[in-house]
């Protein structure tokens, strides 16, 4: 069981809101209604861990163990969410989300293979962590710029542990878990190819409620995402690479094999469906 190990390693860095964020360092000159708008679309988007953690409970009603970690991801995800409302109600309060802004993105996700959820994540991890961070620097303003760090460590931590449980899973589902990573790896590393940001909270997970089934398209302002990434933060194709990069690195490191780009990924995961 990973879950105790786990516990004790996200509690020895867990970071306090009161505490660890320098909030008398505020600069109102450095905060625009553009950029807090921003802000609230974030805490509202971090608030769907809610209906995730609720998906990722039913769908693996079998395994105790990856369950039991869902109370820390979920704590985690929430504090986010709350640490930024925080932010909003300090300093720009005529931002922060209604109850019921909140509660539009809690709505049921379809069911899902495990194997092929838990890649899925583990991938939106590592493009999370690569947003806050590039987020971070396009903030002046101390305060938030902090926040967002300690928001894309956290980040950068659940991927480490889905990645945990992949490794478990590979030993206990071998082939069957090879190439439900590798399919959603190749779908995540295609996101030059894509027209929309390849993310969990931006596809589709409710077929009865198609095409308003994405947790972006629950937000007040639903084109919000892409225009963040393109004109505000601009997460460029720089920034992409490196996403892609990761998920490749540790895809590699968890099969045993040199993956250097798609191509190779994709290879590797006909070979797998051929069997040989």
């Amino acid at each position: 069981m990973l879950y105790q190990e786990v516990f004790k390693q996200l509690e020895s860095v867990r970071w306090n809101m009161q505490d660890d964020i320098p909030w008398h360092t505020f600069d109102g000159e450095l905060l625009s209604d553009e950029q807090a708008l921003t802000i609230k679309m974030n805490a509202i988007t971090e608030w769907a861990a809610l209906p995730a953690t609720e998906m990722f409970l039913r769908d693996n009603a079998n395994d105790s163990d990856f369950s039991a970690f869902m109370s820390i991801w979920f704590y985690e995800e929430q504090k986010h969410a709350l640490t930024l409302i925080e932010y909003l109600k300090k300093f720009k309060p005529d931002f922060l989300p209604t109850e019921e802004e909140l509660h539009a993105v809690r709505f049921k996700f379809d069911s899902a293979p495990p194997l092929e959820t838990l890649m899925l994540h583990f991938c939106g991890e590592i493009r999370l962590n690569h947003w806050y961070r590039c987020a971070s620097d396009w903030h002046d303003e101390p305060v938030i710029k902090k926040i967002y760090s300690l928001l894309s460590q956290d980040e950068a931590r659940h991927g480490g542990v889905y990645l945990r449980y992949m490794k478990k899973y590979l030993k206990i589902y071998g082939v069957k878990a090879k190439l439900a990573f590798a399919k959603i790896g190749l779908l995540m590393t295609s996101s030059k190819r894509s027209s929309k940001a390849l993310h969990p909270t931006n596809l589709h997970v409710n077929e009865d409620l198609y095409p308003n089934d994405t947790v972006q398209s629950k937000l007040p302002s639903p084109g919000w995402l892409e225009n963040w990434l393109d004109k505000q933060i601009k997460f460029s194709g720089d920034w992409e690479d490196k996403v892609i990069k990761m998920i490749l690195s540790n895809l590699s490191n968890l099969f045993g094999i040199p993956l250097n780009n798609k191509k190779d990924l994709n290879l590797y995961r006909k070979k797998l469906a051929q069997g040989t």
